[in-house]
């Protein structure tokens, strides 16, 4: 049975981090042989920075949206 590997492009920001968060699993499980490992780090690269994409890319429509009037949540009341 073959593992069907998604582009990370291709997927969503919710896929992504799930993945990531599997690999992390694995990656701290310290199984498989060097070349698995490596193989899955630089997969994990990737997701890390999908996911960093998509974030700005959503903030920057937030920022659209809001007018560049983002509220602080933290000091928000």
């Amino acid at each position: 049975m073959t593992e069907k590997i998604t582009l990370v492009d291709e997927l969503t920001y919710e896929q992504a981090l799930g993945e990531l968060e599997e690999l992390l699993s694995i990656l701290e499980s310290d199984e498989g042989n060097l070349d698995e490992i490596l193989t899955k780090f630089e997969r994990g690269q990737a997701l890390v920075q999908h996911c960093a994409t998509l974030l700005e890319k959503a903030e920057l429509k937030v920022r659209q949206l809001s007018g560049d009037e983002m509220i602080d949540f933290e000091t928000a009341e």
